[in-house]
C-alpha cells in the first residue's frame, strides 16, 4: 500500500504543475483517473465445442465479466444494449465468449480481412506481456466474419498494423437467438465463441504461453454499434450517425488503441472460484510513466522537441530519472513490490513501457 500511496502522490504533485495544452494531454486527463478491470480466466475442464453457442459445463460455471460501458467511461449513457463476456482457457486455446442483445440482428460482410467494424461486430484486443506492443486484434461480425491484425505499436506511435498476420488454426462461431438481416421480426441477440492457439500467440508474447499460474495479460474488448433504420426492408445505418463503442474496460477516450487502459486478465490453476484476483502492485508506477509519455507529447507539440527535465513538463522532480535524445527519451522509475523485489520500470517516447 506504501507503493500505491507513494505513486499516487506523485501522480498528484504531476497533475498539479502540468499544463496540457494539446489533444493528447487532453486524452491522458480523461484517461489517468480510469482504473483498468480485472478477471480470472479459469481452465476449462472438458473439451470446449467451437459452436458459438456456450452450453458447456465450463462455460456455464465460470463468471461473466462486468457488463460493458460506454468506451469513455461511465460520464456517458449506458448503453442501449447489454454485453458481457466470459474467458477459459487449456493447453491449446485461449478461450473467448460473448452474448450481444440485439433486438435487429445484421450483417454484410463476407470476406476474411475485410474491415470488420462497418458492420456490428465484436472484437478481441490481446497484449501479452502489457508493453503497449506487438498486440492482437480480432473483429468478428454476427456471420462470423473474421478479420485478424497484428499491431507492432499502437497508431499514435506510428503501427503499423499487419493485416496479412494470420492466426492459422484460430476457431471462431456465432449463433443468433433470432434470424438474421429480417426486420420483420425482433431478435434476442447474438452470441460469439473464439479459440485463439496459444501457439499464434506465443509469437509475440515474450512469455510463456500458454500463460504460467498467476501470470495476467493485458485484455480488452469492443462492441460497434451502428444506429439503423429499416429501407425498403432493409436494414441501413442511418446517415450521419456515428457508431457507439461499448467495451469491457473503459479507455476514457474514442480510441481502443490505447493499451495502458486494457484490462487484466489474470490465468489460474485453482478450481473455479478459489482464485482471488490480484491487483498489479506496478499500476500506479506505469500510469506515473504514461502521464510523462503524454506530457512529453503534449510539449513536443508545442515546441518541436522534447522536454529535458521534468521541471519543464510541470512535475516535481523526484524519484523519476529522464535521459532525452534528440530523437526520443526513455524515462525510469524504481518499484518495490510487496515481497521486496525491486524492479526499474521505463517507458519511451513510443510508449513502449517494460521492466527489468
Amino acid at each position: 500500500m506504501k507503493l500505491a500511496l507513494a505513486f499516487d502522490l506523485l501522480i498528484v504533485a504531476a497533475v498539479v504543475g502540468a499544463s496540457f495544452e494539446t489533444s493528447w494531454g487532453n486524452d491522458w486527463a480523461k484517461m489517468e483517473p480510469i482504473e483498468p478491470r480485472g478477471y480470472v480466466c479459469y481452465r476449462a475442464a472438458e473439451p470446449i465445442k467451437i459452436d458459438g453457442k456456450l452450453d458447456e459445463d465450463s462455460w456455464r460455471n465460470v463468471p461473466w465479466t462486468d457488463d460493458f460501458k460506454d468506451i469513455q467511461g461511465e460520464a456517458k449513457p449506458r448503453p442501449r444494449f447489454r454485453t458481457h463476456a466470459k474467458m477459459l482457457w487449456d493447453d491449446e486455446y485461449f478461450y473467448v465468449g460473448a452474448e450481444l442483445e440485439e433486438p435487429h440482428v445484421w450483417a454484410t460482410l463476407t470476406e476474411h480481412d475485410c474491415v470488420i467494424f462497418h458492420d456490428n461486430d465484436f472484437e478481441i484486443f490481446i497484449d501479452p506481456n502489457g508493453d503497449n506492443h506487438e498486440y492482437y486484434e480480432i473483429e468478428i461480425n454476427a456471420f462470423g466474419t473474421e478479420w485478424d491484425l497484428l499491431l507492432i505499436r499502437p497508431y499514435r506511435d506510428g503501427a503499423p498494423a499487419v493485416n496479412s498476420w494470420e492466426i492459422p488454426g484460430l476457431k471462431v462461431a456465432t449463433h443468433v437467438e433470432g434470424t438474421i438481416n429480417d426486420p420483420a421480426d425482433t431478435d434476442k441477440g447474438w452470441s460469439v465463441e473464439v479459440a485463439i492457439p496459444w501457439k499464434v500467440l506465443r509469437e509475440c508474447a515474450h512469455r510463456s504461453a500458454p500463460p504460467a499460474d498467476g501470470d495476467q495479460w493485458r485484455v480488452n474488448f469492443s462492441r460497434v454499434e451502428w444506429e439503423i433504420e429499416v429501407v425498403d426492408g432493409k436494414y441501413k445505418k442511418i446517415p450521419g450517425k456515428p457508431e457507439d463503442n461499448w467495451v469491457w474496460s473503459p479507455q476514457g477516450v474514442i480510441n481502443m488503441h490505447c493499451p495502458e487502459k486494457w484490462g487484466y486478465v489474470q490465468f489460474s490453476t485453482a478450481g473455479i472460484g478459489e482464485a482471488e484476483y490480484q491487483p498489479d502492485p506496478a499500476a500506479s508506477a506505469r500510469n506515473f510513466l504514461h502521464h510523462i509519455y503524454y506530457a512529453q507529447r503534449d510539449y513536443k507539440q508545442k515546441h518541436k522537441r522534447y522536454a529535458s527535465t521534468l521541471a519543464e513538463l510541470g512535475i516535481v522532480e523526484g524519484s523519476p530519472r529522464m535521459q532525452v535524445t534528440q530523437s526520443g527519451f526513455e524515462v525510469t522509475v524504481e518499484v518495490k513490490y510487496p515481497e521486496g523485489e525491486v524492479r526499474q520500470w521505463h517507458i519511451r517516447q513510443d510508449s513502449r513501457v517494460w521492466a527489468d
